[in-house]
């Protein structure tokens, strides 16, 4: 669906009252923190969990957002202090805590430092083991290593992976153009409520005949 001169413009924050035509829209973190403060929402965590809890509350009026819920760990593993070894199970009381680091270091070598692809895989492999673990790192550097290697971007961070892709297709714009497109990108609204690069952006500075 092409994004370019559409006729809705973009409305307050606080005249939306459904979370469908709030998540057509792009928000700041900070237009959203304030919303969440009218309407007596907790204000602290990212910008999604914030939107997540402005939008569950346009739906159903509730001020508890179910996502703030949030799990007590089972185990009472201590990853500040315990010994660890190749053999120790990764729990979900897991901190990338400083004897985790040393452990590392020990094991890997002095190179070792914690990446955010690491520290996701640490997260999400409860149940296995540090071994598992070490050989994860050397196999994510090894990834790291390749010709084309690029890092991968998280889904809600729409600007990182719209910068990228219209530079790729447009080798000759520079940040500049990037933002000053981007900026009326954010204007329009996205019936699936993500922001993606589309050749007719680069249309969007073309004022209408």
């Amino acid at each position: 669906m092409t994004q370019n001169h559409h006729p809705d413009a973009r409305p307050d924050i606080a005249s939306i009252s459904t979370s469908t035509e709030l998540r057509r829209w792009y928000w700041r973190k900070d237009e959203l923190v304030e919303r969440a403060r009218q309407l007596g929402l907790k204000t602290t965590s990212g910008k999604f969990v914030i939107l997540d809890r402005v939008a569950h509350y346009l739906d159903t009026g509730e001020v508890q957002f179910p996502g703030d819920q949030k799990s007590i760990a089972r185990s009472r593993f201590d990853w500040h202090a315990e010994a660890l070894s190749r053999s120790t199970v990764i729990t979900d009381s897991y901190k990338n805590s400083q004897n985790v680091r040393r452990f590392f270091k020990q094991e890997i070598g002095e190179t070792f430092k914690f990446n955010i692809a690491f520290m996701e895989w640490m997260k999400a492999n409860t149940g296995k083991t540090l071994n598992d673990a070490c050989k994860a790192y050397l196999a994510l550097q090894e990834e790291k290593r390749a010709p084309r290697f690029r890092t991968q971007i998280k889904s809600h961070n729409q600007f990182n992976q719209f910068t990228r892709d219209i530079l790729d297709d447009n080798p000759d714009l520079g940040m500049a153009d990037v933002r000053r497109i981007w900026a009326l990108k954010i204007q329009q609204p996205s019936e699936t409520g993500r922001h993606v690069y589309q050749r007719s952006d680069l249309d969007l500075e073309t004022p209408n005949s």
